[in-house]
C-alpha cells in the first residue's frame, strides 16, 4: 500500500479522498489553491500536508498539470488522485504523472484517451458486445455528411461533439434544414469548451433515462459491476438527485446489462472505478452513451447499497492489490438516493451564489453526508457550486426518500441559497415517488412550477 498519496482536486472530493487515505493508514497530501486555503475547510486540517497551487482561478491552480506532479513529487507522494472535474480525465496528466514516478490512481492513459473521445468509446464498446445508440460509426467531415448520416438514422437527430462531457458541443436537428447552423454551432462550441471541433452524429431518442453502471477493474482482465445508478432528474445535462438502484430497471436487465459492462471493462483491462453511462429508451432498450474515467459525484449511493467502499477499492487496486470481491459475492441491499446541495439560486435560474456559510447543519437518521464545509467556511467564486451530498437509505425506495426528506426538512444552511427547497418539492412530488420521469421531467416540472 501507498504511504503518502497526493490528492490532486478541492471540496468535496478531497475531503472524501482524505477520509479513505486516513481510513487505510495512508498519508494523505492536499494541493489547494490560494482561495481555499483562506476558506477554512477541515479536510485541509486533516490532511498530513498541504501545498499552495497558485492562485483562485482553476487555470492557475488545479488545471496546472506540472505544478501538480511536482508537488507530488516533492512530498515524496508515490500515488496521486485525480478526483474528479478538473484534470481527472485527462490521459496527459495521468501519463506525466506515471513519467515522473507517481502512480495515477485510475485508469491507464491510453484506456482514458480511448474512452475520453465520445466516438472511439462507442467504437470499442461495440466490439464488447454493448449495444450503441444508432448513429455515426465515427467521425463526420463536414454538415453533408452529417445530412447523409441523418436521412439514414431518421430525425430528430443530434450532433455531439467527439472530446465533449457537460452538455456542451451539443445540438438538436429535427429536420434536415437546420443541420448547417447546428453543425456551425456545435462545431463552435465544441472547440472553445474542449479545443476540438470534431463532431459526430446519433439518433436523438426522446423521453429517454440516464442510467449509468459502475464497475471496477484491477487493470489485469478482472472486473465487477456494482449495478446501476438512476440519474435522469437533471437540468440542462447537470445532474440534482441520483438514485440506486433505478426504479425503471428489472432485475434481469440489471444481471444483464452489468455483466456486458464487467466483461467489456475487463476486455480493456479496465483499472479503477469507471461509469458506463447509457440511455433507458421509451421502448426498454438501453444503448450505451459513453465512459467517465472517474470516481463519479454520485458514487456513494452505490457504496450504500453494496458496503463496498469504492474509494478504498481505488487506493487498493492502483498499489496492485486485488478487486474487493467476486461478483458472485456483490449483494445489492435497499435503496439510496442522493441530493446534491449547491450554493445556487434556483429562482434566479440557479445561479452560483459564492459567500460565507454564517451557518451549515445537515444530518440525521439513515443519512449520510458528504461535504468539505462547515459553519465559517467561504464558497470561492471560482469554482463548482456544489458543497454537500446528502444520500438517504432505506429497505425500500419509500424510506430512501423519506429518510432523506426528514434531513432536508431539518437541514439549517445560512448565508447563501441554495437547492435545499427544490429538492424538498421534488422529493414529495407524486410523480417523483412513482418512478414517473425521464431527462426531460425536471425541466417540464420547473416550468409548470413558474407558471
Amino acid at each position: 500500500m501507498f504511504r503518502r498519496v497526493f490528492i490532486a482536486n478541492r471540496g468535496e472530493v478531497a475531503a472524501r479522498m482524505v477520509r479513505a487515505c486516513r481510513e487505510l493508514g495512508i498519508e494523505p497530501v492536499c494541493g489547494a489553491s490560494e482561495a481555499d486555503l483562506a476558506a477554512g475547510y477541515p479536510y485541509l486540517q486533516d490532511a498530513a500536508e498541504v501545498v499552495c497551487l497558485g492562485p483562485g482561478p482553476a487555470a492557475e491552480s488545479y488545471l496546472k498539470m506540472e505544478a501538480q506532479v511536482q508537488a507530488a513529487h516533492q512530498t515524496r507522494c508515490s500515488a496521486l488522485h485525480p478526483g474528479w472535474g478538473f484534470l481527472a480525465e485527462n490521459p496527459t496528466f495521468a501519463a506525466l504523472s506515471e513519467q515522473h514516478g507517481v502512480t495515477f490512481i485510475g485508469p491507464r492513459a491510453h484506456t482514458m484517451d480511448q474512452m475520453g473521445r465520445k466516438t472511439s468509446a462507442r467504437q470499442a464498446a461495440a466490439a464488447a458486445g454493448l449495444p450503441v445508440v444508432p448513429g455515426s460509426p465515427g467521425l463526420l467531415s463536414g454538415p453533408e455528411q452529417a445530412v447523409a448520416v441523418a436521412n439514414h438514422v431518421g430525425y430528430p437527430i443530434a450532433l455531439k461533439a467527439d472530446a465533449g462531457g457537460g452538455g456542451r458541443g451539443i445540438r438538436r436537428c429535427n429536420c434536415e434544414s437546420e443541420v448547417a447552423d447546428a453543425w456551425s454551432q456545435a462545431a463552435r462550441e465544441a472547440q472553445a469548451a474542449f479545443g476540438s471541433a470534431a463532431l459526430y452524429l446519433e439518433k436523438y431518442l426522446e423521453g429517454g433515462r440516464h442510467i449509468e453502471f459502475q464497475v471496477l477493474g484491477d487493470g489485469r482482465g478482472q472486473a465487477i459491476h456494482l449495478g446501476e445508478r438512476e440519474c435522469s432528474i437533471q437540468r440542462r445535462h447537470q445532474k440534482l438527485l441520483e438514485e440506486a438502484p433505478s426504479p425503471a430497471l428489472a432485475p434481469e436487465q440489471r444481471e444483464h446489462y452489468g455483466r456486458l459492462c464487467a466483461g467489456a471493462a475487463a476486455s480493456w483491462h479496465y483499472r479503477g472505478a469507471g461509469t458506463m453511462e447509457f440511455l433507458l429508451a421509451p421502448d426498454g432498450k438501453l444503448y450505451f452513451l459513453e465512459m467517465n474515467t472517474r470516481l463519479q459525484v454520485e458514487h456513494p449511493v452505490t457504496e450504500q447499497i453494496t458496503g463496498i467502499d469504492l474509494a478504498q477499492a481505488m487506493l487498493r487496486v492502483a498499489a496492485g492489490g486485488p478487486l474487493p470481491c467476486r461478483q458472485e459475492d456483490v449483494r445489492w441491499r435497499g435503496h439510496a438516493i442522493e441530493a446534491r446541495v449547491n450554493a445556487e439560486d434556483p429562482a434566479a435560474d440557479f445561479r452560483p451564489a459564492p459567500g460565507t456559510l454564517q451557518r451549515f447543519a445537515i444530518g440525521g437518521e439513515a443519512v449520510r453526508v458528504d461535504t468539505h464545509m462547515d459553519s465559517g467556511a467561504r464558497i470561492p467564486p471560482f469554482y463548482d457550486s456544489l458543497i454537500a451530498k446528502v444520500i438517504g437509505w432505506g429497505a425500500t425506495r419509500d424510506a430512501a426518500a423519506d429518510a432523506l426528506l426528514r434531513s432536508l426538512d431539518a437541514a439549517v444552511i445560512e448565508g447563501v441559497p441554495t437547492t435545499l427547497p427544490l429538492h424538498r418539492r421534488i422529493l414529495a412530488d407524486p410523480d417523483f415517488r412513482a418512478g414517473r420521469f425521464d431527462t426531460l421531467w425536471l425541466g417540464r416540472w420547473l416550468e409548470r412550477s413558474s407558471s
